[in-house]
């Protein structure tokens, strides 16, 4: 399961970040996000997934106050769903949920930060500079692949970071 749950990491360009609202009327309420995401230039998959993020955006301010997350990575375009002609949301189509910390990069992993958002979303580089752009990645606790109905296995975080994602 590791390998697959790679893939999934190494060829989705967005996820949908789950967190608690820390501020105003809604404090502590769940909600999520779309996000785009790397996880490594495309010859360097890493698994750990890395976002260029503003602190404008309500779901960033949350996570400074409260950095726990999910990501959900669906298969949306997958083989498996777009040869079969199925919906993303069909519970055959693979999701991928990381759960965890989502921290500012230190200063020494910036320039590989850069290279792996650059490199998968180059538009990202023309974003207005007045929204203090900066990279923030998940430190992975627990991971989760859900495959079939409502079967979802736990994969190692050990495991998944050594597996190989497939082409």
């Amino acid at each position: 399961r590791a390998g697959p749950a790679r893939s999934l990491a190494r060829y989705n360009t967005w996820g949908f970040v789950a967190t608690r609202a820390a501020h105003g009327k809604l404090h502590g309420v769940p909600y999520g996000n779309c996000l785009l995401l790397s996880d490594g230039p495309v010859n360097n998959s890493t698994g750990i997934p890395f976002f260029y993020v503003t602190p404008k955006d309500n779901t960033v301010a949350d996570l400074l106050k409260n950095p726990m997350a999910s990501l959900t990575l669906p298969e949306a375009d997958g083989n498996f769903c777009r040869k079969n002609v199925i919906d993303p949301e069909d519970p055959r189509c693979t999701r991928l949920t990381l759960m965890g910390q989502m921290v500012t990069v230190p200063p020494e992993e910036v320039e590989f930060a850069k290279q792996a958002m650059f490199s998968r979303h180059p538009v990202v580089r023309k974003w207005p500079r007045s929204y203090e752009w900066f990279f923030m990645k998940m430190n992975i606790e627990h991971i989760w692949l859900q495959s079939w109905y409502g079967e979802v296995s736990a994969i190692a975080v050990e495991e998944y970071l050594k597996a190989v994602p497939s082409k």
